[in-house]
């Protein structure tokens, strides 16, 4: 893990990271395939994680005020459950077969989304038994490889959340969800002093790249903020899709 090639790659991935957790969780998921140009996609999840987390107190701060309380309380026990899943069959499931089924998943919905007429009205209620399956499958995604986005939003995005209370909401149940990563990965011997010393060099651009995020929040109309998500939702899962099959 050095050289200007691994370095560059790395602030990359930390920004995007940070801009994640600003409220713009698709981009956050770019974080790892971007430093897996450099160092093996496990090496890069173990190495962002620390980033993830730091970024997230900032994430938290900024979006303090703008979340669904229920939307949480359904989807958050769905995703530790998935986490434990994960941890559990860590060494059962191949990685490559997780990152096609989640590209596959967000790719037909992402799809579906675009091609279908939007439907304009009040948010939805949240119910609770699609929340604790996809927050379930957000949880194992998200503990194999940080991506826990696709899933999360094929929930999610159909509430027809704000823009602020959707990028709000995101941010805590995925802050939540990092916090309680950090034990299994530490088991797992992800968290090592040599990844933690290069997590703090990192983390100042995260931290900045929050508060861009936020601000793109809050600039893009709504209507354009919600199909830019869906967009970048399909080309990562697409992403995901060539990713995994190429093991």
């Amino acid at each position: 893990m050095e050289g200007i090639w691994f370095w560059g790659l790395a602030v990359i991935a930390s920004i995007f990271v940070g801009m994640g957790k600003g409220g713009l969780p698709v981009v956050g998921m770019l974080g790892v395939p971007v430093l897996s140009l450099a160092i093996s996609p496990i090496a890069a999840a173990g190495l962002l994680l620390p980033v993830y987390v730091l970024s997230d107190m900032f994430g938290l701060y900024a979006y303090r005020h703008a979340f669904d309380r229920r939307v949480l309380m359904i989807i958050v026990p769905g995703m530790i459950f998935g986490v434990a899943v994960g941890w559990a069959t860590a060494h059962l499931v191949p990685e490559w077969a997780v990152t096609v089924l989640v590209g596959l998943i967000g790719s037909v919905f992402a799809v579906n989304a675009l091609i279908k007429k939007p439907v304009d009205g009040p948010p939805r209620l949240a119910a609770v038994a699609p929340g604790l399956f996809w927050g379930s499958i957000a949880g194992f995604t998200s503990f194999v490889s940080h991506t826990g986005g696709p899933p999360y939003q094929v929930y999610t995005l159909p509430l027809r959340m704000s823009k602020m209370v959707f990028a709000g909401t995101s941010t805590i149940a995925f802050a939540i969800i990092n916090a309680v990563k950090l034990v299994p990965y530490y088991f797992l011997n992800q968290l090592n002093p040599g990844n933690l010393k290069i997590a703090v060099f990192l983390m100042p651009p995260a931290a900045i790249a929050v508060f861009l995020g936020v601000k793109l929040v809050k600039w893009l109309p709504e209507k354009i903020f919600f199909r830019v998500v869906t967009w970048a939702l399909l080309a990562v899962s697409l992403k995901l899709i060539w990713d995994g099959l190429l093991g």
